[in-house]
């Protein structure tokens, strides 16, 4: 009988930590912002999906590039464009990397911990390395990450070199993202 209890607790201990190694988001929010002598530019995207793996540190984003929502109907037109972003081709930004400081992160324990994540960052068509750090907050087993960092345009491939969009569009952009995990 002892062996019998013994068993199903190790099983229902496997079973649990197994399930609590994949947290994950539909719903997380990414903005952009811009600012230029013209003007400034803002939008929103509440529809980024993630996954990240605490037993391994891995994460994954996944950015439908037409979920952008602007203050201006000409602004979303113009992102979504051919000259711009060509969101119909390119219909997905991604993140696929891993924390290099896992052991300086505890997710069983409550506590605010900074990430260092390093990765290949994915925009227009053209994947870049990238090295960020995200802020990652463990309440009660609930994750929330939160980062801000910069990119430059031309590095994916987004250049003007002439006319309005030259002068009125910022060569660099600050990236802002919040996303609560949940257990999957």
């Amino acid at each position: 009988m002892k062996n019998l209890i013994l068993t199903i607790a190790i099983a229902l201990i496997s079973f649990t930590s197994f399930s609590q190694d994949k947290l994950s988001t539909t719903s997380g929010h990414i903005k952009f912002f811009s600012s230029t002598p013209a003007e400034d530019i803002e939008a929103n995207n509440y529809k980024v999906t993630s996954i990240l793996k605490p037993t391994e540190g891995t994460l994954v984003f996944s950015v439908p590039m037409q979920s952008f929502e602007f203050e201006k109907a000409l602004m979303q037109k113009h992102y979504n464009s051919k000259k711009f972003l060509d969101t119909k081709q390119f219909p997905k930004g991604k993140f696929k990397g891993a924390i290099t400081n896992l052991s300086a992160i505890d997710f069983a324990t409550d506590g605010t911990y900074e990430a260092a994540v390093s990765g290949t960052l994915t925009i227009h068509g053209v994947a870049k390395e990238i090295t960020e750090k995200i802020k990652l907050t463990v309440v009660n087993g609930a994750v929330t990450g939160n980062t801000e960092f910069d990119i430059i345009l031309a590095d994916y491939g987004v250049v003007f070199t002439k006319g309005k969009p030259s002068e009125n569009i910022a060569k660099t952009i600050k990236i802002t993202a919040s996303l609560n995990y949940t257990k999957e």
